[in-house]
C-alpha cells in the first residue's frame, strides 16, 4: 500500500518519538500522538458528551494495538468529514469518533481476511462499547464518508508531514 514502508517506519519511529531502537514496537499510538489525538478530536466533535481523554485514548490503542498508520488515515478520513458532511460531526461525541475511525482505518489497512479479521466485539470491547453500539457507530460513519475510504498514499503523507510539525 505504501511505497518504501521501511523507511517510512523508521521516520515515524524516531519523529513521532517512539524511540530510536529498531526493534520497538508500533502497535499503540506514542503519548505525543495520543495528545494530538485529544485536541483535534475535542475540536471536530465537540460535543460535551463522551468528550475524549488521553487515558481513553491510551487504554484503546494499547487494547486494538492502533498504530501510527491507522491514526494517520483516520486523520485523512476526520478531516473528510469536516468538508463533506460536518453535521455529523456536531452529533457524534469525541470518543466515539475516536473508536469509529480507528476501527474502520484499522480494517481498511490490516483487514485481509480470516487470519487477521477485525471483529466489532473486539473493538468494543477495547472501546468500552457493546457490539450493537460498535455496529451502528461503524454504519454510521461509512454512510457519512459516504463509504470513501480508498486514500492516496500522498494524503496519508501530507498527514505525517502535518504531525512532525
Amino acid at each position: 500500500f505504501l511505497p518504501r514502508h521501511q523507511q517510512l517506519s523508521e521516520r515515524v519511529r524516531k519523529r513521532l518519538y517512539y524511540g530510536w531502537d529498531k526493534d520497538c514496537s508500533l502497535d499503540n499510538l506514542s503519548s505525543p500522538v495520543a495528545d494530538i489525538a485529544v485536541e483535534l478530536l475535542q475540536k471536530v466533535a465537540p460535543s460535551p458528551i463522551r468528550r475524549l481523554q488521553k487515558k481513553y485514548v491510551s487504554h484503546v490503542s494499547r487494547e486494538a494495538c492502533i498504530s501510527p498508520c491507522s491514526m494517520m488515515l483516520a486523520l485523512v478520513y476526520i478531516e473528510r468529514l469536516r468538508h463533506r458532511n460536518p453535521e455529523y460531526l456536531q452529533q457524534i461525541s469525541s470518543s466515539d469518533l475516536f473508536l469509529i475511525s480507528m476501527m474502520v482505518a484499522s480494517k481498511y489497512l490490516y483487514d485481509e481476511g480470516e487470519e487477521e479479521e477485525v471483529f466489532n466485539d473486539e473493538w468494543g470491547a477495547a472501546g468500552k462499547v457493546d457490539v450493537q453500539t460498535m455496529n451502528t457507530l461503524e454504519m454510521n460513519f461509512l454512510s457519512a464518508i459516504d463509504w470513501s475510504l480508498y486514500t492516496d498514499p500522498r494524503e496519508l503523507f501530507e498527514v505525517l508531514s502535518w504531525l512532525e510539525g
